[in-house]
């Protein structure tokens, strides 16, 4: 059975304000989401009131730094991802944040979203994901290999300030310009 939104048009645009509450809501689908790779000794639970930790929310919408840009992701009138760019009047722009809902997955949203939200700052790119995630893995390793053509590198970097936590994998490719 295809997907409706495998032939469905997929929107991005940059998320304003007024899109905050839609964000938060489905940040709490991708802190959920992300619990699932956590082990017993770096568990992440909600906060007393149901929600997670939110600084990359508060960063991507602050206003104050000038060096976040966030994205929502739309098929017709109904939200299915975000993205955060951090770093976007650096040399290298980090997706710091990514998500799709999973009534949208494997129907192509994701490498559609990310193809536009990189096509916006051409140059050298980021992307962080863990190993214990394997559809994470899958999915920015065919990143690498759609949009920089097989041109890309993966490392793992310690996370900083935690060394209880087992390291990120960064993949790294440039995309557009020069």
């Amino acid at each position: 059975m295809t997907s409706f939104l495998a032939t469905a048009h997929v929107h991005v645009r940059p998320a304003t304000l007024a899109d905050r509450p839609t964000v938060e809501r489905l940040w709490l689908m991708f802190r959920h989401d992300m619990s699932g790779f956590e082990t017993r000794e770096q568990l992440q639970l909600p906060n007393a009131d149901g929600t997670f930790r939110s600084e990359r929310v508060d960063a991507a919408f602050d206003g104050t730094d000038g060096d976040w840009a966030p994205y929502l992701f739309w098929s017709g009138e109904r939200p299915v991802g975000f993205a955060f760019v951090r770093g976007i009047t650096s040399p290298t722009r980090v997706l710091n944040s990514f998500f799709v809902v999973r009534g949208a997955r494997r129907a192509g949203v994701g490498m559609r979203a990310v193809r536009e939200v990189v096509a916006r700052y051409p140059g050298e790119w980021e992307a962080a994901f863990q190993d214990a995630n394997p559809n994470a893995v899958a999915f920015w390793r065919r990143v690498g290999d759609e949009l920089a053509r097989g041109n890309w590198t993966e490392e793992h970097r310690p996370v900083p300030g935690r060394p209880d936590l087992p390291p990120d994998v960064w993949i790294s490719f440039r995309y557009g310009g020069a």
